[in-house]
């Protein structure tokens, strides 16, 4: 394959998976070396075994950090300090993005960015949508009510009027009291059940 082939095929796409190559006439073992040799020129960026992006200037599209750490692990969904951040419920920004997995935990620092990976039980894997965060590239996102119960779930202490208060949590933030105790209910843990009648009184 040439460069200008796979421009073709992925100058639009954010990321790519090296087996999508794999459907043309090129023999795989071809595949991979030109890969290998393209991301040590610098025109691709390995973002983890299998998953690639077109280096500047060559890519169209930017990728958005949300998008890649949804590709980074699957499944996996937007969840604590990003997602409230994104829904506006804390004031400051996150330099890492995290993310709530099934699976184990992991942090990976790639050319686009940083990327945390918590894990929590599979009953606990839900209260998400699937949002559009940038133009045809998507990713799940936590509600904001989930986003904080994650928080306090992987948080030591979270259950307590300090650590609430801690959070600074945005005048105007748009959680839903009736909805965050409902998700706390839901999950049987004495703990987020705390955190959220803490959270409404500070609200209210």
């Amino acid at each position: 394959m040439k460069w200008t082939e796979l421009l073709q095929m992925f100058g639009q796409n954010p990321v790519f998976e090296s087996k999508m190559l794999l459907a043309g006439n090129d023999p795989p073992p071809e595949v991979y070396r030109q890969l290998s040799r393209w991301t040590k020129s610098g025109r691709l960026l390995q973002l983890r075994r299998g998953l690639y992006a077109l280096a500047d200037p060559w890519r169209k599209v930017e990728p958005h950090p949300f998008h890649v750490a949804a590709r980074l692990r699957e499944p996996s969904y937007i969840s604590l300090q990003s997602a409230l951040a994104y829904h506006g419920i804390i004031p400051e920004g996150v330099p890492v993005v995290t993310s709530v997995t099934t699976g184990r935990p992991e942090r990976l620092v790639t050319s686009l960015g940083r990327f945390a990976y918590r894990h929590v039980k599979t009953a606990l894997f839900r209260g998400y949508t699937r949002i559009e965060p940038a133009a045809e590239q998507y990713c799940f996102l936590a509600e904001p009510e989930k986003a904080l119960l994650d928080l306090c779930h992987l948080t030591p202490g979270a259950d307590s009027a300090v650590w609430i208060a801690g959070l600074r949590l945005a005048p105007e933030a748009t959680l839903e009291s009736d909805t965050l105790l409902a998700m706390a209910e839901r999950s049987g843990s004495p703990k987020l059940q705390r955190c959220a009648a803490l959270v409404c009184e500070v609200l209210s």
